[in-house]
């Protein structure tokens, strides 16, 4: 006796997993119930005890009011070279300059000064000032009165404005109105960054939990923003999220088993001169890591599962394996260029350093033991390894979601169509 399979039965169903709605249910109240334990422990958890201040603020509070040795920051103009020649700094020879500036803002806007330019920094040969230019000068005032100022840097707020509305308009003419929900993404990512990660962290909460919470709301807001409430956005998001853990745990054991302990900057220094609290620059080094792994992953994460909801469309009934096997063949082929993307992109960050080191002729091996070297080198393997973590993890997500999402019952519909094309807005 033969058994006739039903005509609405798909082929190799056997060979599928089932995963049936009330472990997806399982899977994101865990995630929400994650979040909300990090977000109630981090906002109850008390800020860590002031640091002593620094010698140079602890001066400044002491000094008189008259007289300013620390000096405060101006926009500047400059109205005239007042002389201009050669002079030779160590073995380099460059050209100076004396000028006559005008201050633009702050208390002493107006105020005219003289400013030497060269004569104490090295600089390149072709930089030069110029009537009209707008710089950065610092001004302090001596004990008896003077007013001394010293160049810091050129103001490159106004290209910097144009180079950003050239961006804006190329993004939305290429990219319509995902270009658009693009932008306000980026917007929202600086929002977060600047107005939650940052200040939680000089606050002297744990930078980790904070990048974690951070990045959890930045993540989900942003791309459903861009990609809207679809099942291929419901498997990118979990699957950076998971990446994100792989991540932090491989983050956090290397960076104990190398030992890195923060200080590998002088930035690092600086804030710890700076800050008003002990912040913890251990955490800082991962917090770090998973920012610098979240980009790429949120660039990877939707690429594949965008592939395995067009391989799906284009297959309705394509079984679970060969689905799963055709994404990974695209997988494969982008985490081996965006692990060359993000090496090449630590390796520009680092390549006057590196260039140093080459005409200094350091020992190589020592040069790698350098705790700001094995910072960059540690960031980078434990970024790829997140990368290459997010496609297997992706795939299965999305592949899950595309052929399993009816088995859902009532809660399928709240998840929305698979994928959302922009095909219905048309800019005319």
């Amino acid at each position: 006796m033969s058994v006739q399979p039903s005509h609405d039965a798909r082929p190799d169903a056997s060979h599928r997993p089932h995963w049936p709605w009330w472990k997806w249910g399982l899977v994101a109240a865990g995630l929400v119930l994650l979040e909300i334990v990090v977000f109630v422990w981090l906002f109850r958890r008390p800020a860590e005890t002031a640091a002593t201040p620094t010698p140079t603020a602890t001066a400044m509070a002491q000094a008189p009011e008259a007289v300013d040795y620390q000096g405060r920051v101006y926009r500047a103009k400059v109205e005239a070279i007042l002389e201009s020649g050669t002079i030779t700094l160590g073995e380099h020879e460059q050209t100076y300059q004396r000028v006559r500036i005008r201050l633009l803002d702050g208390p002493l806007a107006g105020t005219v000064l003289d400013m030497d330019f060269g004569r104490r920094q090295t600089l390149p040969s072709d930089m030069r000032l110029k009537v009209g230019d707008e710089i950065l000068v610092n001004v302090l005032k001596r004990p008896d009165g003077q007013l001394v100022v010293y160049f810091m840097d050129f103001v490159r707020l106004k290209p910097m404005f144009w180079l950003f509305v050239v961006f804006a308009t190329v993004s939305i003419l290429i990219g319509g109105w995902k270009g658009v929900r693009g932008l306000l993404g980026m917007a929202f990512s600086f929002a977060v960054i600047f107005g939650f990660i940052l200040p939680q962290i000089l606050k002297g909460h744990d930078p980790v939990a904070v990048t974690v919470l951070g990045s959890a709301v930045l993540l989900a807001v942003t791309l459903y923003l861009i990609y809207g409430w679809t099942l291929k956005t419901h498997a990118a998001v979990i699957g950076i999220l998971l990446a994100l853990v792989v991540t932090g745990l491989l983050a956090q054991y290397f960076v104990n088993l190398t030992r890195l302990t923060g200080f590998g900057s002088e930035d690092a220094l600086y804030l710890v001169q700076f800050s008003a609290v002990n912040i913890d620059l251990r955490g800082l080094v991962l917090a770090g890591m998973l920012v610098g792994a979240l980009g790429v992953l949120d660039d990877l994460a939707i690429t594949q599962a965008s592939v395995v909801f067009q391989l799906h469309a284009t297959d309705p009934q394509m079984p679970f394996r060969p689905l799963y096997r055709r994404a990974m063949q695209v997988g494969r082929d982008h985490v081996a260029a965006t692990v060359n993307t993000l090496v090449l992109a630590y390796t520009g960050g680092v390549l006057p350093m590196l260039l140093l080191f080459y005409v200094t002729n350091e020992n190589a091996l020592q040069v790698l033991n350098y705790e700001f070297v094995a910072q960059e080198i540690v960031s980078m393997m434990v970024g790829s390894l997140g990368l290459i973590a997010a496609v297997p993890l992706t795939n299965l997500l999305a592949v899950s979601l595309a052929l399993y999402h009816d088995r859902l019952g009532p809660l399928a519909r709240y998840l929305g169509p698979p994928d959302r094309g922009d095909g219905h807005v048309h800019a005319h």
